[in-house]
C-alpha cells in the first residue's frame, strides 16, 4: 500500500505541475491584455460601441475571443476588467465562456487534431457561440449585476447616471471626479482625465516659447510614467489574486484525477447518453488547456461518441476546476452554479442531438 500511494501522491504532484507550467504562461497573457484594457483602452469609448441589444451584445462578446487569443486560464482577468470598465454583462459574460475556444490559436489546434473529421472542428467553433450567446443573453436579465459579483468587482463598476436636475447637472460638471474615467491629481487647473492626457491631436502650442514645449513634453514623460505604474500595479494585483486560486484550483484538479477511476469512465462512453455525461465530467475535471485538450480528446475518440468528444471540447474550457476558482474572483458561488448549470445543460442538449443524428 505504501508504495502504491506514494506513487499516487507522485502522479498528482507531476500534474500539478504540469497543470500549473500549462496555465500560468496564458494566465499572464491574460492579465497582460488585462492591464492594457486597463491603461490604454478608454472605457468610455468601448462601452459606447458595444451594441446595446443583449443578443447582438452577447454574440459580440462571444466572438471577441479573436481579437484576445487566451485561454480559460488568460480569459477571467480580460473579463473582470471589461466589467470593471461598464462593458455590460452579456458582452463580458460571452466572452469569459467563449474566448477559450473562440479563438485562432484553439480553432487551428483542433483542426490539426481532427482533420480527418471536420465536422468537429465546425460544431465544437458552433456550439461554443451559441453557448456563450444564450448563456450571456440570459444574464442580460440581471439589471444590475452587482448582487451577483464578488465586492470588490462589484465597486470597481460604474454606477449607472442618476437623473440631475439642471442645478445638480451643473454642479457636476464643475467636479471633474463626479465624471467617469482614470483623473490624473495635481495637475494645472484641477484633476484631469488620463486619455486628454494622451490624446493624439494635444500637440504643444506652436507659440515659439521653448517654456510651454518644455513643460508639454515634461508633462507627457510624467503622465507616461503614472500609465506606466497603473499597468504593472494592475498586473501584479491581478496576479496575487487569480494566481492564488490557480493554484488551488490545479492542486484538486490535479487530485481527483488520480484518485477517480478511469476504467469506470471509460465504461460508460459507449452509450448517446453516458457518454456525454462522462465526457462533460472529464472535461471539467481535467482541467487541460483548450489549447491541446483537442489531442486529450483524440485519444478518445476510438471508444466515444462523436457527440461526447464535442461535449469534452465546448464544456471543458468553459467549466473546469481552475476555471471554476479563477471564476470566483468576479463572482458570487450561486451565479458561479449558473453558469456551470446553464453551460451543462445547453452542451448536453446540442451534444445528444449530435449522437442521434450521427448514430
Amino acid at each position: 500500500m505504501q508504495p502504491a500511494l506514494t506513487n499516487q501522491l507522485n502522479n498528482a504532484f507531476t500534474l500539478f505541475l504540469s497543470l500549473l507550467v500549462e496555465a500560468i504562461p496564458f494566465l499572464l497573457l491574460g492579465v497582460l491584455f488585462s492591464g492594457l484594457l486597463l491603461g490604454f483602452v478608454d472605457e468610455r469609448k468601448l462601452v459606447a460601441r458595444i451594441p446595446r441589444n443583449p443578443l447582438l451584445g452577447a454574440l459580440v462578446g462571444s466572438s471577441i475571443g479573436f481579437l484576445f487569443p487566451v485561454c480559460e486560464c488568460g480569459n477571467v482577468p480580460v473579463a473582470r476588467r471589461l466589467l470593471m470598465q461598464g462593458v455590460p454583462a452579456p458582452v463580458a459574460i460571452g466572452f469569459l465562456l467563449a474566448a477559450p475556444t473562440i479563438n485562432p490559436v484553439v480553432i487551428w489546434a483542433t483542426w490539426i487534431a481532427f482533420r480527418d473529421q471536420p465536422e468537429i472542428v465546425v460544431l465544437r467553433v458552433v456550439f461554443s457561440l451559441v453557448t456563450a450567446t444564450i448563456i450571456g443573453w440570459v444574464f442580460s436579465a440581471q439589471k444590475d449585476l452587482r448582487p451577483l459579483l464578488q465586492p470588490e468587482v462589484a465597486r470597481a463598476i460604474p454606477l449607472p447616471k442618476p437623473d440631475f436636475s439642471e442645478q445638480e447637472l451643473v454642479q457636476a460638471k464643475t467636479s471633474a471626479l463626479l465624471q467617469s474615467g482614470t483623473f490624473m491629481l495635481g495637475m494645472p487647473g484641477g484633476p484631469m482625465p488620463i486619455e486628454s492626457l494622451l490624446q493624439e491631436d494635444w500637440k504643444p502650442l506652436k507659440t515659439g516659447k521653448t517654456d510651454k514645449s518644455s513643460k508639454f513634453f515634461s508633462m507627457f514623460h510624467r503622465v507616461s510614467k503614472q500609465r506606466l505604474r497603473l499597468l504593472l500595479d494592475s498586473m501584479v494585483q491581478e496576479l496575487r489574486e487569480l494566481g492564488g486560486v490557480l493554484v488551488i484550483g490545479s492542486a484538486i484538479a490535479a487530485i481527483i484525477q488520480v484518485a477517480a477511476p478511469r476504467e469506470l469512465i471509460l465504461n460508460l462512453g459507449q452509450g448517446p447518453v453516458s457518454s456525454i455525461f462522462a465526457m462533460l465530467i472529464l472535461g471539467a475535471v481535467v482541467s487541460i488547456c483548450s489549447t491541446v485538450d483537442a489531442f486529450f480528446a483524440l485519444s478518445f475518440a476510438a471508444t466515444f461518441t462523436s457527440g461526447s468528444l464535442l461535449a469534452f471540447l465546448v464544456f471543458g474550457p468553459m467549466i473546469d476546476l481552475k476555471g471554476i476558482g479563477l471564476m470566483l474572483s468576479i463572482f458570487r458561488g450561486r451565479a458561479v452554479i449558473y453558469l456551470m448549470v446553464l453551460a451543462a445543460q445547453l452542451t448536453f442538449l446540442m451534444t445528444l442531438a449530435v449522437n442521434l443524428y450521427l448514430g
